[in-house]
Order: structure tokens, then C-alpha cells, then sequence
């Protein structure tokens, strides 16, 4: 398996990792429950894991694909710019967590403070992800990108009312 396919893999665990851990903490919150707060801690952590692997992994796809024609160096640029910001984010909320863990089992007083926080780095972790996520798909999927075209109508382009 190249870096490609392993990019390819791991890139949606960090999309859909940090917004269901940003559920898992508000069910946890809301039902006061460490347990669930545990569970969304380690969801967090495994998305910023899965960001960390995506983001190494990106040169590798990146040199599989930049050469194929049709392919904008210019979206592959602002890809692995807004791959970068992610990151930082995914590895925030993921420190975030890990303090969060150690929170809950230590300093009872602090377990819904600390969520709180944990939730909002989760979410805009998750909006921030989410953008690279989309900037991406843009590098293959043509269909998503601004300059998609339109498929031409069958028939001479009136409706058959």
C-alpha cells in the first residue's frame, strides 16, 4: 500500500471523528456522564492521530498526482496550506483530550469546564478539517469544484411539457 492509498484512507477519520466527538461530548455534558465524556476524549484523540497520518501521508499523494493532467497545482497548494492549520487544530483538540482524561478522573469540579472547552476546539477543529476535507476533494473530484461543468441537456434543451 502506497502513502496515496494510506492518504486516501485515513482522511475521513478526522472529518467525521472530530464532529462525533464533539456529539459524544455533548450527550456526555448533557447526561453528565465521565464515561461518556471518557468515550468523546478518546474519539478526539483518535481523529488528531488520524490527522497526524493523514498529513504525513499528503506529500506522497500529492507527488502521485500532481502530475496527471487536468490537475490544478494552485488547489493542491491551498490543500496542504489549509492541511497544515488542521492539524494544529486536530493536535489541540487532541492535547485538549488527553488533559480532559486526566481531568475527569482527577478534579471532579473541573469535568464540565473542561468539556465545554474540549467541545468548542472540537467543533472548530471540525469546521477546519472539514475545509481541507472539501479543498481536496477538489484535487479529483471535479464534479465538487467551482469550475464543475454542467452536464448538456438531452434534446434541444426546452422542456417536453
Amino acid at each position: 500500500m502506497s502513502q496515496t492509498h494510506i492518504h486516501l484512507l485515513i482522511t475521513h477519520l478526522p472529518i467525521f471523528g472530530s464532529i462525533l466527538g464533539a456529539f459524544v461530548l455533548i450527550h456526555g455534558i448533557w447526561r453528565k456522564s465521565n464515561t461518556t465524556l471518557i468515550a468523546a476524549y478518546n474519539v478526539l484523540i483518535i481523529s488528531a492521530i488520524g490527522a497526524g497520518i493523514a498529513y504525513s501521508t499528503g506529500e506522497g499523494a500529492e507527488e502521485t498526482v500532481e502530475h496527471i493532467q487536468g490537475i490544478s497545482k494552485n488547489i493542491i497548494d491551498e490543500h496542504a496550506e489549509s492541511a497544515l492549520t488542521s492539524l494544529i487544530a486536530l493536535i489541540a483538540v487532541g492535547v485538549i483530550s488527553i488533559a480532559g482524561l486526566f481531568v475527569t478522573w482527577k478534579s471532579p469540579s473541573l469535568v464540565r469546564p473542561f468539556a465545554l472547552i474540549a467541545l468548542f476546539a472540537s467543533l472548530i477543529g471540525f469546521g477546519l478539517v472539514a475545509r481541507t476535507g472539501y479543498l481536496g476533494g477538489q484535487i479529483r473530484h471535479t464534479e465538487i469544484g467551482t469550475n464543475a461543468i454542467s452536464p448538456a441537456k438531452e434534446g434541444s434543451g426546452k422542456d417536453n411539457d
